[in-house]
């Protein structure tokens, strides 16, 4: 088990994961199509965006959970 307080941390690393790997598949796709190097070139993206991907989520997160806390009600 990890620390509570590692969470955030944890949590930005899988969601940018996730989501730099949906986005740079759709894009690649797009961009190139299927063909037999689709993969590779898929995988490279994914990295790429990824790197870029983690710190933005580990930076904006925080921003946006204080923006959207003054727009929700508090109970």
């Amino acid at each position: 088990m990890m620390p509570r307080k590692l969470e955030p941390l944890l949590f930005g690393f899988i969601l940018s994961g996730l989501m730099s790997l949906v986005v740079s598949g759709i894009s690649t796709f797009r961009a190139a199509g299927l063909f037999p190097g689709y993969l590779s070139l898929w995988t490279a993206a994914w990295l790429t965006a990824w790197l870029f991907a983690f710190p933005s989520v580990l930076i904006a997160a925080p921003l946006v959970r204080r923006f959207f806390g003054q727009l929700v009600e508090r109970e």
